[in-house]
Order: C-alpha cells, then structure tokens, then sequence
C-alpha cells in the first residue's frame, strides 16, 4: 500500500472518523414545509484530497501569508511527529524547520492526489528518518520462526491507571528502532509494508521491531504501575 491510497491520507487538521464517511441528513420526521429539501438533499462524499485547495494554490504562488497559514495549520501536529520520532525537543525543532523548507520548495510537485496533511507528513518522517540515521539505528530481523506476528493483544494504558504522560515518558525509553518503528505503526498510521520502505528494511524486520517495542513498552509500564502503587 502507497501513503497516497492509505487511511493516512485523511488530512489530520480536520478529519472524521473514516474516510467513507457520508454527509446526510438525519433520518427524522420532516414538517411538510421541507419536503423540498429533502427531495433535493444529494449526499455529498467527503473530498480529502482537496482539502486546503484554494490555500496550497496560494502558497504555490508565492503568497507568504498563506505559507504562514499552512504551517500553522500544520506545524504542531508535524512537531508532534517530529518528537516521537527524535525523543529530544531542539532536535525536533530544527527538524520541523527543515521539513517545512523542503514542504515549499516541493510544493509545485504537489498534485492534490492525497491529502495535503498526509503528503507533509511524508516529508516530515523522511527528514526525521535521515535525522536517525545519523545515529545507526539498529534493526533486528525477525526470525523465521516467528514470521506470523498478530497484534491481538493491545496494552490499555488507562485500564492500568497509568496517565497519558507515564505512557508519553515510557515511549520515549524505548531504544531508538523501537521506538520509530512503533510510532510510525501505531500513532501515525503507516503499514509495515509502508514502514520497510520508508526505512530501507523488510516488513518482517518492521514487524519484529514493532513486536519488541510493544513488549518493552509493556515491560516499562509495568514498572511505572508497580511504583506507582508503592507510593
């Protein structure tokens, strides 16, 4: 699957639930006077890709208060991603700044084929992921034996007590390819297919790298729970 064709192409400044979804009228009883709006309601398919339109066509034209616009629009959820990727504010910072360099000087290329949040994202997670590399992440391949990985178990953190900030915390200890790997998976919605070759790796390795994050992670929230108690 290709980012361009996947769930994350919904634009993530504005997005409803699923990306099928459908604008219609409720299905009450209507008074006698708008029985014409109902004969005339056409329902309408949400347009994702479109998204932003007029504004990414204005920022194409050179128009800074637009390109202000689209980066407000955009930039904190993008920092967001930058920080679960690098675990280290200023870094991520830099990051963003550079990511966004590369969003206007690429923005002709852009053809309204996904959603604008998606396609910066992209470019996002590429700037983070040469960023990484500098340090020489480590991937360790999934065995054969264990080649059939499912995701059956999902660890609840709220069922556990733990706060959004434990888990925040607990997220940012996991080793580096742990950590990337998750946070592409889980909370920015790429595949492991997707994941293998934006890192240069196999699904296999993204799949084993995804499976030792969630038990580390699980490891770690145990702790925080055990101490927590013992307060």
């Amino acid at each position: 699957m290709h980012p361009t064709t996947s769930s994350k192409d919904k634009d993530i400044s504005a997005c409803p639930p699923n990306d099928s979804a459908w604008a219609a009228a409720p299905q009450t009883a209507v008074e006698p006077e708008t029985e014409a709006f109902r004969t005339n309601l056409k329902i309408v398919k949400l347009d994702y890709a479109n998204t932003h339109r007029d504004l990414v066509d204005r920022c194409k034209k050179g128009e800074r208060q637009s390109q202000f616009e689209l980066y407000r629009l955009y930039s904190k959820a993008m920092y967001n991603v930058c920080l679960r990727m690098v675990k280290d504010e200023f870094e991520a910072e830099d990051i963003l700044q550079n990511a966004f360099i590369d969003v206007f000087t690429k923005l002709e290329s852009f053809k309204f084929e996904s959603a604008i949040g998606a396609w910066i994202k992209r470019i996002v997670v590429n700037n983070c992921i040469n960023a990484l590399k500098k340090r020489r992440l480590q991937w360790t391949e999934l065995d054969e034996k264990h080649g059939n990985i499912h995701d059956d178990n999902h660890h609840d953190a709220g069922q556990e007590g733990l706060s959004v900030e434990t888990v925040k915390r607990a997220l940012f200890e996991l080793p580096d390819g742990y950590r990337v790997v998750f946070s592409l998976y889980m909370l920015e919605g790429y595949d492991h297919q997707e994941i293998g070759e934006i890192l240069g790796v196999t699904e296999a390795t993204s799949k084993s790298q995804y499976s030792r994050a969630k038990a580390k992670l699980r490891e770690i929230l145990s702790e925080r729970r055990f101490d927590s108690q013992a307060m």
